[in-house]
């Protein structure tokens, strides 16, 4: 299973539960950034299910021919800043990071959460300059929870992640991104009816309510 990053907890989860519905399915998990993810497919690399944090770079499977099943699309996510514990520099909004002083983090451009970030700049009307672009949304959750950065945009299933290392500061639903997560049988799968029970079992209400409990929005 080639899954984003940002879909680990709740996919492991699914996984553990897929496999004790089915004891004889083993499922392993490739998670990255999900641009990443579509090359290494591109490339050869062994995947039975390809799950992307965003459409276009499911798109891009598609336009290969990499996939033999529709892409569905199951389950949203919004995007958030995340902050240190107790958010210490005091971040209200989106406007703040725009102030030089602050060191702020996102995903490289090419990465789903980086591309959701620069739309949420633009809607905001704010200039920001990342002082580091990482490769994947985990990293630039790591960074902020290292103390390595004041701030950076993630998802809202990141933040609640977090847990206590971590605090969220809300973006407005006018200027946010509703990320939709979409994900499909590979052509090059080698086991495509165990790749597609487990499709079924991600859309399946078990699935769904272990998907809602990370944070993740009904697709």
């Amino acid at each position: 299973m080639f899954a984003a990053a940002s879909l680990a907890a709740a996919f492991t989860e699914i996984g553990d539960a897929f496999m004790v519905e089915y004891p004889d399915a083993e499922v392993v998990f490739n998670f990255a950034a999900s641009s990443e993810l579509v090359t290494q497919i591109g490339e050869g690399a062994p995947a039975d299910v390809y799950a992307s944090a965003d459409q276009s770079n499911m798109a891009e499977l598609v336009d290969a021919a990499g996939n033999t099943t529709e892409p569905v699309v199951f389950a949203r996510n919004r995007l958030e800043i995340i902050v240190g514990p107790g958010n210490p520099t005091g971040i209200t909004g989106v406007a703040d990071l725009g102030d030089q002083d602050l060191i702020v983090v996102t995903c490289a451009p090419e990465v789903p959460c980086g591309t959701y970030a620069s739309v949420v700049f633009a809607n905001a009307e704010v200039t920001v300059t990342p002082k580091s672009l990482e490769e994947n949304v985990k990293a630039v959750v790591s960074k902020v929870t290292l103390g390595e950065a004041d701030a950076g945009i993630v998802y809202r299933t990141d933040v609640i992640a977090a847990g206590p290392d971590a605090a969220g500061v809300a973006i407005p639903n006018d200027i946010n991104v509703v990320a939709e997560y979409p994900l499909a049988v590979t052509s090059e799968a080698t086991n495509p009816d165990g790749a597609q029970a487990y499709i079924d079992f991600v859309l399946s209400e078990q699935g769904q309510a272990i998907l809602e409990s990370y944070g993740f929005l009904a697709p």
